[in-house]
């Protein structure tokens, strides 16, 4: 590869542009080309694709990166490592990191990821699998006490209910497998034991044979205050998260890692890219509640704002195999991410809104503001675009200060119904 990488960064949401912002602060970096420059946080970074971006006429995509003379493509999102991005952008000039489509199938079904867990020995909860409302609903019934109902395919982070009662997991099934609310992604379902105990991500970087686990981070999913309220795609999160010791990681890497790379391998995948593992601390060890294939979102915003290295050696690295040849630093500082969404979000989240006092916020020390669903209106100024709206990431001398410093920009951060919680990162 040529000393200056020209990349191509799929994707346009708080995640994308914490990676963004990494990679802008490489020295390696040549022209950073995007899909999604709607995004304004996106669009300072870098310049935008003129062509198509979808599965269908990936061959638009494919020309664009020839003709662009594209050396990395780092895809962000879910959805296209489903899609087979990495399979199809990759070529003899050309790396991709994410997993091609046979390792995305961890996230893409959990059904799947499911058997996979059971034929590595993985700890995971126990589970049935259905594709038939009524087997489903008996199975429910028959149950001592209430599962988690999960669709098995994408529902962009929305397609898992903790049901209090086996009335709402039914009701959740008639949801998902009748009504068809996640679409095709409901076809199958997974109906899993509830497990307890503090929840924790831990995310670690694959080159196909070594892996890298980078610092814990805590994930704070539920709209509300003290976990109450519907299931979110996230509504904040700080890193490091001190819930999971030194021993624990070791066994997370020796159980979990390890087992499912090398399974995958026996079955001919080789993974290359980020393999997210969502756990929860049991009093039998830590369980796997699901795999995802990408950085976590909003995982990704504190690990990228506490991140020292550069992440353009560290891509290149990771698709070429020699994980092992280099060396990752990170602050010391913790960081702490403050989610502000919109007007009805989980369910229907209000767009258009005006969103005043960024300015004011990004000039507080060391606060970055990640946009996640934000757009330019008509007359220029920034308005709500999407459920998660910021990411308000901080760091600070402790948690606590990175706390007080994202709430503190929060606050300056006005448009009308802001939805944020008050507790992400408190009480540790």
């Amino acid at each position: 590869m040529p000393e200056k990488v020209n990349i191509l960064l799929v994707g346009g949401g708080g995640r994308e542009h914490a990676i963004a912002t990494a990679i802008s602060r490489s020295p390696r970096v040549g022209d950073l080309w995007l899909t999604h420059p709607d995004n304004p946080g996106l669009a300072r970074l870098g310049r935008s694709v003129d062509v198509p971006v979808s599965a269908r006429e990936i061959y638009r995509l494919q020309q664009f990166c020839d003709h662009k003379k594209i050396g990395l493509v780092v895809v962000g999102p879910e959805e296209p490592l489903a899609e087979g991005f990495a399979n199809k952008l990759a070529s003899p000039t050309r790396v991709v990191f994410g997993p091609v489509s046979d390792a995305a199938r961890l996230e893409a079904d959990k059904a799947w990821a499911k058997q996979v867990m059971r034929s590595a020995s993985i700890p995971t909860g126990d589970s049935r699998t259905f594709t038939d409302f009524t087997a489903a609903k008996s199975y429910v019934e028959s149950r001592e006490e209430a599962p988690v109902i999960k669709a098995a395919g994408l529902a962009k982070g929305k397609g898992v209910i903790v049901a209090a009662t086996k009335e709402e997991a039914i009701v959740a099934l008639e949801r998902i497998m009748v009504q068809k609310v996640f679409g095709d992604a409901g076809r199958t379902v997974v109906v899993e034991e509830r497990l307890e105990g503090p929840e924790v991500s831990v995310l670690a970087i694959v080159d196909g044979r070594n892996i890298l686990v980078l610092p814990p981070c805590q994930d704070h999913k539920r709209l509300g205050d003290q976990d109450t309220g519907p299931n979110t795609g996230g509504m904040g999160a700080f890193c490091p998260s001190t819930t999971l010791t030194a021993e624990m990681m070791q066994t997370v890497e020796r159980e979990i890692l390890v087992p499912t790379i090398d399974g995958l391998r026996r079955d001919g995948i080789e993974y290359r890219g980020v393999l997210y593992a969502g756990l929860m601390l049991t009093p039998a060890g830590p369980k796997v509640l699901e795999f995802n294939v990408r950085f976590g979102d909003p995982e990704c915003q504190p690990l990228m704002a506490r991140l020292k290295s550069d992440i353009v050696e560290l891509m290149m690295a990771t698709c070429a195999g020699k994980l092992d040849q280099i060396d990752v630093e990170w602050s010391e500082q913790p960081a702490c991410c403050v989610v502000l969404a919109a007007k009805g979000y989980p369910d229907k989240p209000r767009a258009g809104d005006i969103i005043t006092g960024l300015d004011q916020a990004e000039k507080l020390p060391g606060v970055t503001i990640f946009h996640a669903g934000t757009k330019r209106g008509e007359k220029g100024q920034i308005v709500t675009s999407g459920g998660r709206v910021l990411g308000v990431t901080a760091l600070g001398v402790d948690l606590s200060d990175a706390r007080r410093r994202a709430y503190e920009a929060a606050d300056l951060i006005q448009f009308d119904g802001k939805v944020m919680r008050r507790d992400i990162g408190a009480g540790v």
